[in-house]
């Protein structure tokens, strides 16, 4: 039994219970730490949307230039006859640079079109995924065809232009050149359709 007059005692019952500490809230400055976080997160998509736009523009801008210098190069062929040896569909390097120009009109003509109708309209005409496939390969098949079609008569119009340069051998070069062109257009292209297609998601 304990004793009343026991100075401990009074002391045991005096002293408080232990108490469990209760959580604090964080202070004002940390709360307002967390708004630029958000600015941030917003700003990202911002610029994320403002560079896929930049890149579509780019994307018909290149197009663009692809099929004004695949139907230059066309037309010049196509046009150059001038009798006797100097008719283009007398030589295979010629008839296969005319062959891959209107290849690539059509092909570039079409992406042109569909790419313009997008922007106009704000709607893809196929799934996005599928899109990216057919625009990175559809480029570099075509970049490819291209820069091979203009590297295969490069040597013919320089052993013609040794002989004689005229009219003929002008007009191939100058298709030459515009294909040339043509594949840097689709080279780029093909740049721009490999970025979006390695940004596309799989999940």
């Amino acid at each position: 039994m304990s004793n009343p007059n026991d100075p401990t005692s009074k002391d045991a019952a005096e002293s408080p219970a232990p108490t469990t500490p209760t959580p604090t809230a964080p202070p004002a400055g940390d709360v307002e730490s967390q708004t630029p976080g958000t600015g941030f997160g917003v700003s990202a998509i911002v610029r994320r949307w403002r560079r896929e736009d930049l890149l579509k523009r780019g994307s018909v801008a290149l197009r663009g230039f692809g099929l004004l210098f695949s139907l230059l190069a066309f037309i010049i062929m196509a046009s150059n006859k001038h009798g006797d040896w100097k008719d283009f569909d007398k030589y295979e390097e010629y008839r296969y640079v005319l062959a891959i120009a209107i290849l690539s009109t059509l092909y570039t003509g079409g992406q042109f079109m569909r790419q313009v109708h997008e922007l106009s309209t704000g709607k893809e005409t196929f799934p996005r995924r599928n899109l990216a496939l057919i625009d990175f390969y559809g480029d570099q098949i075509m970049a490819y065809l291209l820069i091979s079609a203009a590297s295969s008569a490069v040597p013919l119009t320089n052993r013609m232009r040794e002989g004689a340069d005229n009219i003929f051998t002008d007009s191939s070069a100058s298709a030459i050149s515009m294909e040339f062109l043509a594949f840097l257009a689709l080279a780029c292209s093909a740049l721009i359709s490999g970025y979006k297609l390695s940004n596309q998601s799989y999940i």
